[in-house]
């Protein structure tokens, strides 16, 4: 008789606290949550885009200071994924405008071809653009031995001017504490419905013959 009784006393202290309460703080919390996710996310996509506008002025320094920060900023929160990273498009282009006019200084014997080939494309372009660089590889296909002339410009690889940082799954910040106050409690809504169900089920098949 005393379990029955101490059975259905721990069912009374459980439904002390009601489930709707608790799902009201589990909506609660959820909200919290994801705004300071958002917010973590917000600050991603700011320091990418400083990256991306230092890069486009042409401040080597500057762009260099950003990328640092959107590194430190990433690695240290959540929900702060790249995607496809940042691309330093804009360095890339004058670093390839660069190696090509190092190569138009060179001396040639038979004339310097890199010179003549910017002759004929750089009056069609106002800027660098992967338009005048088709044309500057069409141009130099004209003359002999072309594959050579090509692949001895020193150009920069492309794939080391992207940038890809990666982002904890769990940081200790507001978005990280949030989340787990979040999964507490939904941890207490299961548990407690887990609780309830196996003590009335104790209660309905044990002790029936009390």
């Amino acid at each position: 008789m005393v379990d029955k009784k101490q059975v259905r006393r721990n069912i009374k202290q459980l439904q002390r606290i009601k489930t709707w309460q608790l799902v009201i703080l589990l909506i609660f919390a959820g909200f919290i949550s994801a705004t300071f996710l958002r917010l973590n996310n917000i600050g991603m996509v700011e320091r990418r885009s400083a990256v991306m506008s230092a890069d486009g002025v042409g401040d080597n320094k500057a762009t260099l200071n950003r990328l640092y920060d959107l590194q430190r900023y990433v690695t240290a929160h959540m929900n702060t994924e790249m995607g496809k990273g940042v691309y330093l498009e804009s360095t890339y282009k004058r670093d390839v405008q660069t190696a090509y006019e190092a190569a138009s200084q060179d001396t040639n014997p038979n004339g310097n071809i890199y010179k003549k080939v910017q002759a004929v494309c750089m009056p069609k372009f106002t800027h660098w653009s992967y338009a005048y660089l088709v044309c500057t590889t069409d141009e130099l296909a004209k003359y002999p031995a072309s594959a050579d002339l090509i692949s001895s410009v020193n150009l920069p690889q492309a794939d080391t001017y992207l940038h890809v940082y990666i982002s904890p799954l769990w940081s200790p910040d507001f978005a990280g504490w949030s989340v787990l106050v979040f999964v507490a409690i939904l941890l207490m809504i299961i548990a407690r419905l887990t609780s309830v169900i196996v003590l009335k089920m104790m209660l309905r098949h044990h002790y029936k013959s009390i």
